[in-house]
């Protein structure tokens, strides 16, 4: 079969299974944040020991990022995805059996150790398939699984509420793992496309972490990107941060309801942004080569206004529309992150492209 039939059969595919992964991924990273009361009953902590079972997460899947990229970029991306997806499953079933509040520390950082290969290696195995005018739209549905992964967080805690907080930690490091074994047997890498080797070379230049990171720290746009990363994380953190508590006070709502219409409001605006912006990037893209640069800057320009219009509203559903402005505008950059990329580092590089701008 013709290349480009294959990559038309399995390109839409490939999004769609890796579209659960990344919604597992992010469902089993967040849903402890969800039943808080329900874990400190059981295991004794201070309000800052918890807080930390959530930051040694981030810092340990900052510091892993650009060599779990490597890796991506090394081995067989499916692969990496598989075995990620299967160890990170683990981990979370293995969490429910903690005791001490020790074991679950270890037990977060080693869930964050897990999992920081999959992202980049599934974004750049979506974009390995997606070479043409669908490659936005593809890494925006990809990444709208995260959104819908975050947004379901909640039912851990629901099952915490009803259950116990280790009975959600099992169940779903049991459907993360079943998953895996499907996925072990759907997908694949694409068929390589023929690489022009420079007179002399008998064959492609190997794949290299010194040479990765001398050829993304020497290249000026992708210095431009890392910056512009930097910018968006301050951003999005803070939102995320603050904003459940901005609502309560700001608008005398009790802690359930300003965390609901938050995290709803943000989620589903975001997801909507990341189908837009991706789709709107691939068709301007066959007219302006520029397009997917272009997108996310109008983005910024109109989530900007979101903003103002949140800190100012005087009632709730001013500042709800602001939030879903802010939400929407501001994820047409992450659907055209990857393809941006594309455009400027070695296409042996991506995924480790990817690592590095998420650590910073």
């Amino acid at each position: 079969m013709p290349l480009a039939a294959n990559f038309r059969r399995n390109a839409w595919l490939v999004v769609a299974l890796l579209w659960v992964t990344a919604c597992l991924n992010y469902l089993d990273r967040l849903m402890i944040t969800t039943m808080r009361s329900s874990l400190m009953e059981t295991i004794p902590m201070t309000e800052a020991q918890f807080g930390l079972l959530t930051t040694v997460v981030l810092v340990v899947y900052g510091l892993g990022s650009p060599f779990a990229g490597y890796f991506a970029d090394k081995f067989q991306r499916s692969y990496v995805i598989v075995g990620s997806l299967l160890a990170w499953s683990i981990v979370t079933g293995l969490t429910a059996y903690a005791k001490t509040y020790d074991q679950l520390l270890a037990l977060r950082a080693l869930l964050a150790l897990s999992q920081v290969a999959a992202v980049p290696a599934s974004v750049a195995l979506v974009v390995d398939y997606h070479r043409g005018s669908t490659r936005s739209l593809a890494s925006g549905l990809l990444l709208s699984g995260a959104m819908a992964g975050a947004a379901l967080s909640g039912l851990g805690g629901w099952i915490a509420s009803n259950s116990s907080w280790g009975y959600a930690h099992q169940l779903f490091g049991i459907i993360g793992a079943a998953y895996a074994i499907a996925l072990l047997f759907l997908l694949r890498d694409p068929e390589v496309e023929p690489i022009a080797v420079p007179a002399g070379q008998t064959a492609p230049a190997p794949v290299r972490l010194g040479e990765a990171f001398r050829s993304l720290f020497t290249n000026r746009g992708y210095l431009l990107m890392i910056g512009y990363s930097c910018v968006l994380g301050v951003v999005a953190w803070s939102v995320v941060g603050w904003m459940p508590t901005y609502m309560k006070e700001q608008y005398s709502l009790t802690q359930g309801a300003a965390g609901m219409y938050t995290t709803l409001c943000v989620n589903i605006a975001a997801l909507l942004g990341l189908i837009i912006g991706g789709k709107w990037a691939d068709r301007w893209s066959r007219r302006n080569e520029r397009a997917r640069i272009l997108v996310p800057m109008i983005g910024l320009l109109l989530a900007a206004p979101g903003v103002v219009l949140l800190i100012k509203a005087p009632v709730l559903g001013l500042a709800l529309t602001g939030l879903a402005m802010y939400g929407l505008f501001r994820y047409f950059s992450d659907a055209n992150m990857m393809p941006v990329l594309c455009m400027l580092v070695d296409a042996r590089y991506r995924a480790t492209s990817w690592g590095v701008a998420s650590l910073f």
